[in-house]
């Protein structure tokens, strides 16, 4: 039985029975707790394994760091990994195991919304916290929120206003028309909807789709889905796929030569995708990042330009999004704790409501109420193939077309009640013991 005791209750047994012995605080504080343990579940396989391998990646530098550092209240962080596999059933029995057998002081990760969204219920239930690094559907922070979620990147509702301004002005939905290709799971359905809202393309009979299964699509699901949009003969195609579904649908509309008769559009763009389909297939396609590593050195970002240039010496390719996500969530983990001088789950989402932050871009703030990080959004264009193959690294792939502040790009809290109400959830989050 004693390797299933987990490395909480062995500090916790500790601690009583120092305190039954009328030991000093200082004595407490001097007990040996060994490494604190933190969480990464992650697709190791499965269509968003490019998106989990960077994450892993990151969360590998940050640990290094971190430890070279000191570790966090003195103790060295060890990084715990399980294979997501995007699956939600995996998920859940991973982080259960995570916190239940492993000791996991907090759990990190994600690529799949629906998947964020099962961790997330889980840590809830067990108080503690979780950080969703790439889960763009507007139910994480939203319907689904609760006390011990947040969310470090944007979310549907944030990158389709981005991406508003300029589809508006170029591609007008009263003017042109638009096909959808989306992906059958949470993610895909409130990423559809937020880029018809704010397009303007909520007539489904005008601005047609289809959707793709998911986890399990097939090449001949997007040979299908593209065919249908050829013959509809849209202005704009928005391929609301993620991963390696994105790069089979995208590479596959290019073979088809559908970008020289409409204007593709890939709301949540990243690194790995775009490595995966390739700068012919990529070049002129528009979409949304809330970060990629031509943004610390176009804004000059001191601190995103050191951790770019250290991933790409240790790794020998540029981070993405994802990788972004989970350097700067163990370093706000890291902060967090510090700040609360315990590891307590309710401590720890004390110190983070609320709190502003700035690492790799510009300012950053953990929303009070919803747990959203609140952050710059930016629209991008694939360059040029001749401009990716002139870069070092052949992975230079985005023009910023622009940037929209935090602030304009969230949901306000009226639009947040909004869909609380609609969902028959609470306003408020759990409180908390």
């Amino acid at each position: 039985m004693k390797e299933l005791v987990t490395g909480r209750f062995r500090e916790w047994g500790l601690a009583v029975l120092l305190v039954g012995m009328g030991a000093a605080p200082a004595l407490l504080a001097q007990a040996p707790v060994g490494d604190v343990k933190v969480g990464l579940n992650y697709p190791l396989t499965g269509p968003y394994r490019v998106q989990g391998i960077q994450q892993k990646r990151a969360a590998k530098l940050a640990v290094e760091e971190i430890n070279a550092a000191g570790g966090i209240l003195g103790r060295p962080v060890q990084l715990i990994q399980r294979d997501s596999q995007s699956k939600v059933d995996i998920t859940i029995r991973n982080v259960t195991d995570l916190i239940d057998r492993d000791g996991v002081e907090m759990v990190f990760g994600g690529s799949s919304s629906a998947v964020a969204i099962a961790a997330g219920k889980v840590c809830q239930s067990k108080r503690v916290p979780f950080f969703a690094t790439l889960s763009y559907a507007n139910e994480t922070t939203g319907s689904e929120a609760h006390r011990y979620v947040f969310r470090e990147c944007y979310n549907a509702w944030m990158g389709a206003k981005a991406l508003a301004s300029y589809l508006s002005t170029h591609f007008p939905g009263n003017k042109n028309r638009y096909f959808y290709i989306t992906a059958d799971y949470v993610w895909g359905h409130t990423t559809e909807d937020a880029i018809r809202d704010f397009s303007r393309t909520q007539d489904k009979a005008l601005h047609k789709s289809v959707l793709t299964p998911f986890p399990a699509a097939r090449y001949n699901d997007f040979w299908d889905a593209l065919q249908a949009a050829r013959a509809f003969k849209p202005d704009v195609l928005v391929l609301v796929l993620f991963g390696n579904d994105m790069v089979t649908a995208l590479k596959l509309a290019t073979t088809l030569k559908m970008k020289d008769t409409a204007q593709i559009v890939v709301p949540s763009l990243t690194l790995g995708m775009a490595n995966g389909a390739g700068p012919e297939a990529m070049e002129g396609v528009i979409g949304a990042s809330p970060w990629t590593w031509e943004v610390p050195y176009q804004y000059n970002y001191a601190r995103g330009k050191e951790f770019v240039e250290r991933f790409v010496a240790k790794y020998g390719t540029y981070p993405s999004t994802s990788a972004a996500s989970a350097y700067t969530i163990l370093y706000e983990y890291k902060a967090a704790v510090e700040r609360a001088g315990s590891f307590a789950g309710p401590q720890v989402v004390r110190a983070l409501e609320g709190h502003d932050y700035e690492l790799l871009k510009d300012k950053q703030q953990w929303r009070a109420f919803d747990h959203q990080s609140v952050q710059t959004v930016y629209a991008v264009k694939g360059k040029p193939k001749g401009q990716v193959l002139n870069d070092k690294l052949h992975q230079d792939y985005f023009e910023i077309l622009s940037s929209l502040p935090g602030d304009q790009a969230v949901q306000t809290r009226e639009e947040w009640n909004s869909v609380r109400r609609a969902a028959g959830k609470s306003l408020e989050l759990e409180a908390l013991p």
